[in-house]
């Protein structure tokens, strides 16, 4: 057993055992990828105030998002095609997130169903819906979402068209996947995956495949997702999926003040400042750098989160601290996943808290609810002065 210390060293073990165009699909952002970089990056431009001779016993990193009880303010998010990272992903990050006492986020274009998930977890989890054209699907989407006891939506507002992601195009990575000949050449060389794939029956997109109109198995998949996203998507469509849910609601891709008003306006519980992980609009801000503007225009009328770029407890703090209500992992339990299955997404957990919360104590705080702007040095417009 390897000696995991931080969520880099699993991630050294993912790149090794998940195929090239699994890893890449994961590891990768649009363009030239200035946001995907940037959006670790940037954190490192955040340094923290050390304080000493502070009472750091009985220190506690648990706190609420959206009325729910955690053990840190970290969620893991929505991410597409889990599944293909470990066999049967999906079940295994929403049971390791269980566990540690963590929110899981379940995405529509997941391998694993809303169904498989809900029979191998005991407690609720959210789901994650796209913004689509087809309403009756959308409905039944909700439906079955709160069939399986989910407790929220998480509605990505920032894929009204598709990000040009260089690498996923190279490697066929599409709906369903095209490989390349060369990326069937390095399938056969990740045994490790090829064995967990053949032990499962789960290697489609479980919540598409037989659900929506039209598509009864892979081959016809391709189709309705390039025409499936609503490309005039407008804020009275989200009303629109508030109503049809009925219950709480998170808006996640927002990277403007305006359109955090604007979610909030529209019912979001909580909004998520999200540049999609870097894969979307390339050249945007990172995350971090916009989320006190956003915190600053919705005040206290709505939970703000931050997701894209956090690779560490304290990138986690340094978010909270800057006025962040929660966090949102993806790529950094996606690492864990595909390099030791349930038990690298614990041990990813298992890190960042250990982080978090010794860097906590650093800083002179024993509660993660109480921490605030103090314990940072932030450079002089870093989120703002721009033209």
């Amino acid at each position: 057993m390897p000696v995991i210390t931080n969520v880099e060293d699993l991630h050294r073990i993912y790149r090794r055992r998940v195929p090239k165009m699994f890893y890449e699909y994961c590891e990768s952002g649009s363009w030239t990828e200035q946001t995907f970089r940037e959006n670790s990056s940037d954190f490192d431009e955040i340094y923290f105030r050390q304080r000493v001779a502070v009472d750091m016993a009985g220190r506690s990193t648990a706190a609420t998002m959206i009325g729910e009880e955690v053990a840190m303010p970290t969620a893991l998010a929505p991410v597409g095609l889990t599944g293909m990272m470990s066999a049967d992903g999906e079940i295994k990050a929403a049971r390791a997130a269980e566990t540690f006492g963590v929110p899981y986020s379940l995405s529509t274009m997941s391998i694993c169903s809303i169904e498989d998930v809900a029979e191998h977890t005991t407690k609720p989890f959210w789901f994650q819906v796209y913004t689509l054209k087809d309403t009756d699907f959308m409905q039944r989407l909700f439906d079955r979402a709160r069939a399986a006891n989910c407790s929220a939506i998480v509605v990505t507002v920032d894929l009204q068209v598709m990000g040009q992601r260089h690498k996923d195009i190279k490697n066929g990575l599409s709906a369903p996947p095209k490989p390349t000949l060369a990326n069937m050449v390095n399938l056969a060389t990740k045994w490790r995956w090829g064995l967990g794939m053949l032990g499962t029956k789960r290697r489609f997109f479980g919540n598409i495949v037989g659900h929506a109109k039209g598509v009864t198995d892979p081959g016809s998949l391709a189709s309705w997702t390039a025409e499936a996203f609503d490309p005039s998507l407008d804020w009275d469509r989200i009303r629109e999926f508030k109503a049809m849910w009925g219950g709480k609601m998170i808006v996640k891709g927002i990277m403007e003040p305006e359109d955090a008003v604007a979610a909030v306006n529209a019912g979001a519980d909580a909004i998520v400042v999200s540049n999609h992980g870097g894969r979307q609009l390339d050249g945007a801000l990172s995350s971090i750098r916009a989320l006190e503007p956003i915190v600053d225009a919705v005040g206290d009328t709505t939970e703000v989160w931050l997701d894209s770029g956090i690779r560490s407890g304290q990138d986690v703090l340094k978010a909270l601290a800057m006025g962040a209500k929660g966090t949102m992992l993806g790529r950094a339990y996606v690492y864990g996943l595909g390099a030791m299955g349930e038990a690298g997404v614990t041990r990813a957990l298992e890190t960042i808290h250990k982080e978090l919360d010794v860097t906590m104590a650093f800083c002179g705080h024993r509660d993660i609810t109480g921490v605030t702007r103090d314990i940072l040095r932030i450079p002089r417009g870093f989120s703002g002065d721009w033209d």
